[in-house]
């Protein structure tokens, strides 16, 4: 199986300003790359930097208010609709410039004083509502679960519970973002959640586990991850989405590994 490989520049290149890591992310020999969140550079901006680079954007995240201080975000929270709506249309005035592939949607966590029932319907509601308005424009929309040690009270946060939104939701254009070190911190089976999303999945990330660490800090078991893509025909990107634990000089030793290892195939070339 052959999938392309990108490089996530909220997390990878760190050590270098925003507007270098477009083409650090090229010369390190990655083939797209993602942002959680664009908006602190102009749109221009960053097609000017993903286009010096020769680098298409494969993914942003839709903004998610307060989700990372430790709030509840803004997606499935009731009294935060306004916020979600001019969030929604923030992301697709980005995305008509920048034409990401995918773009995410982060559930949330449970609200205080809200019942799950009424913050699943909430997500439900702004998930086919942003499905339908990035659809009219050509890109596909995606949704994640998250584990809940990193992040306790998170909305979605087993391969079950981000079917049954999936299910809920039932639109065209809405898939799954699977996050295999979100659902291995879960204590999940990837073989098995990767079954049970056959067909379903939009895009594909990764970082070791538990550190959320470059392959090789943890104990992942990449090889097993990647067979079980291939055997149920995943054919997205895949996304390096790591806090490099390791010297900038040796973060992507996985990289040169997995090349030489001849385990894994970008596009175009051998991995």
């Amino acid at each position: 199986m052959s999938w392309p490989l990108a490089a996530n520049l909220s997390m990878l290149f760190a050590d270098l300003p925003m507007a270098e890591r477009f083409h650090a992310a090229a010369e390190a020999g990655f083939d797209g790359v993602e942002i959680q969140f664009p908006y602190d550079m102009p749109a221009a901006t960053v097609q000017h930097h993903l286009a010096a680079a020769g680098m298409p954007l494969v993914l942003i995240n839709v903004p998610a208010g307060d989700l990372l201080t430790g709030g509840p975000g803004l997606a499935g929270v009731p009294a935060r609709q306004a916020e979600f709506d001019a969030a929604l249309e923030l992301a697709l005035e980005y995305a008509l410039v920048l034409r990401p592939e995918k773009v995410n949607v982060l559930p949330g966590r449970l609200a205080e004083g809200v019942s799950r029932e009424l913050a699943l319907d909430t997500l439900a509601g702004n998930l086919d509502k942003a499905a339908s308005a990035f659809s009219d424009i050509g890109v596909c929309l995606v949704c994640e679960a998250v584990n809940r040690h990193d992040m306790p009270g998170f909305l979605l946060g087993s391969t079950l519970e981000l079917l049954d939104m999936l299910d809920r939701v039932a639109h065209s254009n809405l898939s799954a973002q699977v996050d295999l070190y979100h659902l291995t911190r879960m204590g999940e089976s990837l073989p098995d959640s990767i079954a049970q999303l056959e067909g379903r999945i939009g895009h594909v990330q990764f970082a070791d586990a538990p550190g959320r660490g470059e392959p090789g800090t943890g104990n992942m078991d990449f090889h097993e991850a990647f067979g079980a893509l291939s055997r149920h025909g995943y054919r997205g990107w895949l996304a390096a989405e790591y806090r490099p634990a390791l010297s900038p000089e040796q973060s992507l030793q996985w990289l040169a590994q997995w090349t030489a290892a001849g385990t894994f195939r970008l596009q175009g070339r051998s991995v």
